[in-house]
């Protein structure tokens, strides 16, 4: 009883963030103890007085002295109480910080390596926020776009557009044709750390660097409240459809989110410094990255890490790392072992055997959050405990007659919950287990048939790592699977013919599929292309059974009847090239490439490190002009040209071509497809004109 009224009187009060929660519940167990000895010594002392004291000793000590007692374990235990709360940690959200809610020097974020004291601080957090607060506040637009690939511009740009009481639009897409189409002619602005894009965006834009690092008299270091019920932040989701899906949220479910999380895992987060390769464009980079470790006051990391070399690096101390699957499956097992590390993954099921190489590589075996961008995190596991998902303490989940999961939560404004596409089983104790996706049914020849289960059943040979199967159309509708293979199948495999494979698999399915439903076309990949958030990248796959044949006509490419919009170029073994959009003047193109490892384009230039070398980078940029211009394939001279990063194996890369024909001169840039400000390559190459029978 006692226990119980201690720790409801502190959360009644609010004294208590969501990080004290433990320790909270340890002194008043302490408490609980003491108490209930007392009772014992003073029970068993009244029981003297009555036994074998006399009627003074009985009168003075049940009337006084136990009374006494009492008042001074009251006392003692109050001024006890008020040390330990001050020494407790404090969770401050966004919605609640204040000027002085840190200390000036207090590390809120740092460059590199957290050892090397390249750090930003408090004081600096909110100097920036004021001069943002200045720009902001002397524009007229009420919408804002929020794309800051650096975690702490995004911290000063999400801050004080909320403070100024704006609306932000926060998409990990910043085509400028995307953004006219979210911005539906609204009166937006656009702030951004990528100069380039803003120069191409169509709304009017800001550089959040100018702008944190202008010179001037020094702003107030003041922090005005933010009324958390009455902001609008809208994200976007791809949903099942492909198109852009606006989610409309409010700070206080994120924070309430955050709470949970806090009480949940607080001390892990406590104990670690935060580094991330997630970005804070959705919901997971955003509370994970960049909204947890602000609250909780613990430094994070502002650069994202793109590659598992990286990770390798940070040794200097311990480290809570934010991540996808995807990227974990990246990660060679001869990495070697962090300090004492904390992983969180989303954004996908993370296969026992990539979980079994993370736990080797770095030393923590992963912890999955499930989640998306309408519900937040639900639920969590660690599936070398077994593959069950044990729901948050505040969320409520049951089926539908579909026997979709419906849930319902402090997340979830929608008092009937939000129903998911995912198909589960609950089991008795709670927990449950996923069995797909609603969507994933489809039917080939009237016969239904799970694409997850397809997925589930490759994985499940033993050979293969990651899978993907989709729906083909050609005379009839048929499904095809592209597959990397793991270690063993990597050894069972090797050196066999296409045809052998693709039999073995059929064989192999046929245990469990009807003919009809087994997949028809098969390739293997080095590694299933997928973006940050480790969904599979489905335009480039679909690319890639295509049947390229002759050279297409480039003038069908925004045809109302290719809407894809994309057209297949095999420019080299390893590496498959989209041309996923042209000009109407056909003085410019865009390429995607999908790079595998496989490419022999890795071999022989730097035997300990596999990159793309710049000659062929340079051979891919002609064969892509001569495809979409015809421009021939001869070069007259360079002009201007960098290579400013290494392009890795297993990724899709973007490739950009601008074609002068006057000139011959072909401009070319290669940056990433997921972070349009990562710029591997870019330059002018001047071409001989080409012959005329070309």
């Amino acid at each position: 009883m006692v226990f119980r009224f201690a720790v409801m009187a502190d959360r009644l009060q609010k004294k208590v963030s969501p990080l004290a929660k433990k320790h909270v519940e340890a002194y008043c167990r302490t408490v609980t103890a003491i108490w209930c000895a007392f009772f014992i010594l003073n029970g068993s002392a009244a029981l003297y007085t009555i036994l074998w004291g006399s009627e003074e000793i009985w009168a003075v000590y049940n009337g006084g002295v136990s009374y006494i007692l009492m008042g001074t374990l009251f006392a003692v235990e109050y001024g006890v109480r008020k040390m330990v709360q001050k020494r407790l940690p404090k969770a401050v959200p966004l919605s609640r910080f204040t000027a002085d809610s840190r200390s000036g020097g207090a590390c809120v974020c740092f460059s590199g390596r957290y050892s090397e004291g390249l750090h930003q601080s408090w004081d600096d957090f909110l100097r920036g926020t004021a001069r943002l607060r200045a720009l902001i506040n002397g524009e007229k637009a009420e919408r804002w776009i929020l794309h800051c690939n650096d975690y702490w511009y995004f911290l000063l740009g999400f801050t004080a557009l909320l403070q100024c009481k704006k609306t932000v639009l926060l998409s990990a897409n910043i085509a400028p044709g995307y953004i006219a189409e979210i911005t539906g002619g609204h009166d937006a602005a656009f702030i951004t750390d990528n100069a380039e894009a803003g120069q191409r965006t169509p709304v009017k834009s800001f550089y959040v660097p100018d702008i944190v690092r202008a010179d001037g008299t020094e702003e107030a270091e003041e922090a005005p409240p933010i009324d958390a019920a009455a902001t609008e932040i809208i994200m976007y989701t791809s949903g099942t459809t492909g198109s852009p899906k606006a989610v409309s949220q409010r700070l206080t479910e994120f924070e309430e989110d955050n709470a949970f999380i806090l009480s949940k895992w607080g001390e892990e987060f406590l104990s670690r410094k935060v580094c991330s390769s997630v970005s804070p464009h959705h919901i997971y980079g955003l509370l994970f990255s960049v909204m947890l470790p602000f609250t909780a006051g613990v430094p994070f990391r502002r650069g994202r890490i793109e590659y598992p070399e990286t990770m390798e690096e940070l040794r200097d101390t311990s480290y809570l790392f934010v991540t996808v699957p995807a990227f974990l499956k990246r990660c060679g097992k001869g990495a070697g072992k962090l300090l004492s590390p904390w992983i969180f993954t989303s954004g996908g099921a993370l296969p026992v055997e990539v979980a079994a190489k993370t736990e080797t590589c770095f030393g923590f075996w992963p912890v999955e959050v499930y989640g998306s961008t309408e519900t937040a995190g639900i639920a969590f596991r660690q599936s070398n405990a077994g593959p069950e998902w044990t729901p948050f303490d505040n969320a409520k989940i049951w089926l539908n007659d579909q026997g979709c999961l419906v849930i319902k939560s402090v997340y979830i404004k929608d008092p009937a919950g939000f129903t998911t596409g995912d198909l589960a089983k609950i089991f008795d104790d709670g927990r449950f287990l996923l069995n797909g996706r609603a969507d994933s049914i489809v039917k080939i020849e009237e016969k239904r048939i799970s694409l997850t289960e397809v997925e589930t059943r490759l994985l499940q040979s033993g050979f293969v790592s990651d899978a993907v199967s989709i729906t083909m159309k050609g005379n009839r509708q048929y499904l095809a699977a592209a597959l990397s293979f793991n270690e063993e199948g990597t050894q069972k495999f090797g050196g066999m013919e296409k045809r052998r494979i693709n039999q073995w698999f059929r064989d192999y399915l046929l245990r469990f599929f009807e003919p009809v439903l087994v997949p028809k076309k098969w390739r293997y990949l080095t590694a299933i292309p997928r973006n940050p958030q480790g969904k599979a990248q489905g335009e480039v796959i679909r690319a890639l059974f295509e049947n390229p044949g002759s050279p297409p006509d480039l003038n069908n490419l925004n045809n109302p009847e290719n809407p894809a919009g994309q057209l297949r170029l095999k420019a080299h073994e390893g590496i498959d090239c989209v041309l996923t959009k042209k000009s109407d003047a056909g003085d410019s193109a865009r390429f995607s490439l999908s790079v595998s490892g496989g490419c022999p384009c890795f071999d022989g230039h730097f035997p300990a490190y596999k990159i793309l070398p710049a000659v062929a980078q340079i051979d891919l940029v002609v064969r892509c002009a001569d495809f979409a211009f015809r421009c021939g394939r001869f070069i007259s001279s360079f002009r201007r040209v960098k290579f400013s990063n290494i392009i890795p194996p297993a990724i899709t890369v973007y490739l950009t071509l601008d074609y002068r024909r006057k000139n011959n001169e072909l401009a070319f840039s290669f940056e990433s497809s997921r972070d349009p400000s990562l710029r591997y390559s870019s330059g002018t190459i001047f071409m001989y004109p080409p012959a005329a029978d070309e």
